[in-house]
This record gives C-alpha cells, structure tokens and sequence, in this order.
C-alpha cells in the first residue's frame, strides 16, 4: 500500500511538472553541448513535458510490464532517433510527429486506452523517434553531444518517472484525475498548434 505521504510528494512532483513554463523546445536554440543543457532541454518546452508525463501516466495505467516497459522503450527509441540526427539521416514530419505525440498519447489517457503491450510499444516507439530526431538535431558533433544526449535521456525518465508516481500515487479512486491530465495534455496540443502556448 503506498503512503499518504508518498501520494502528496508524488502529486506534488507532478504538479511542480506540469506548471513549468514552456521555452524554445526545439532546432537551434540555444548551447546543446553539456549534461545541464540535455537534461533541461525536454523540461524546456510544454509539448515534451506534457508527453513524457503521459507516457508515465498511460503505462502505470496499464500496469504490470507496460509500467516499466513503455517508459524504457521511449527512452530506447528517443536514444535511436537522437542517433539518426547525429548522423544527418533525414526523418520526415518531425515537428508534426511530436505534436501529434502530445494530442495521441494524452487522449490514450484521458480515454484510459488499454491496449496489448506490444501495440503500446509500436505506438510510443514511432513518437519516441520523432523526440529524440529533435533532441539529436541539436547535438554539436564533438564529445560534449554526448553529455547533452545522456541528460536528456535522465530526463526523459524522471518525467516518466513523475507520471508513474502521479498515476499510482492518485491511485484508483483518483483515477479520473490522470484521465483529466491525459485530457489537459491533448488540449495543450490546440494551444501549441495555434500558437496560444
């Protein structure tokens, strides 16, 4: 049974998450060649908070292997697409693909979606690849990229890490308020689309 305490601290992280204010997420902005500026680049933009979250929430959501599976996957996946950008391998509709992440991924929640793990996997692994693309787009070719992607692939994980703690810390007679978040995500993508976040 998990504490009191440890639902206040984990709704508190979430909370704490989810209010940070978005900046300039993406391509060119900004020094990308340390461990400080990878582990802030996906707390640095709405659209890559709001997802990775949700990743956290959907998975605990599912329970059992998806809770540790979907996470690691996006990490796995962001890691592969990161690697692709280094390397000049073009992917298409990138910015899209990570827009289209926060509105998917947020109505999986909101819907509480309950799919069959492998199909969760193929879902997160396509937007994962598309994240990491971003984050590797930015990566300077010397030893410091390196630094950068390890922060934020730690990141990443402690976001999903928060959604984790959120869902499981709301427990199941909270269950509509990760719904509600799964909700909020989605409708972040509008804003971002329109130009009002």
């Amino acid at each position: 049974m998990i504490s009191a305490s440890t639902k206040r601290t984990a709704l508190a992280a979430f909370l704490f998450l989810a209010a940070a204010m978005p900046a300039y997420a993406h391509v060119g902005i900004g020094t990308a060649s340390s461990f400080t500026a990878g582990f802030m680049h996906p707390l640095s933009g709405l659209d890559h908070i709001t997802v990775m979250i949700a990743v956290g929430l959907w998975a605990a959501m599912k329970g059992g292997r998806a809770a540790w599976a979907w996470p690691l996957a996006f990490v796995g996946v962001m890691l592969a697409g990161a690697a692709l950008a280094m390397l000049h391998v073009p992917v298409p509709f990138v910015e899209p693909g990570i827009l289209a992440s926060v509105v998917v991924v947020g109505l999986l929640v909101a819907l509480a979606v309950d799919l069959p793990i492998s199909a969760g996997l193929a879902i997160i692994g396509v937007f994962a690849l598309f994240h990491g693309h971003a984050h590797g787009t930015e990566v300077p070719e010397n030893a410091g990229g390196l630094e950068y992607v390890a922060g934020f692939a730690v990141a990443t994980a402690l976001l999903h890490a928060a959604g984790i703690a959120a869902a499981l810390g709301l427990g199941l007679r909270f269950r509509g308020l990760a719904r509600a978040a799964g909700a909020a995500c989605a409708a972040v993508s509008v804003g971002l689309a329109f130009g009002l976040l």
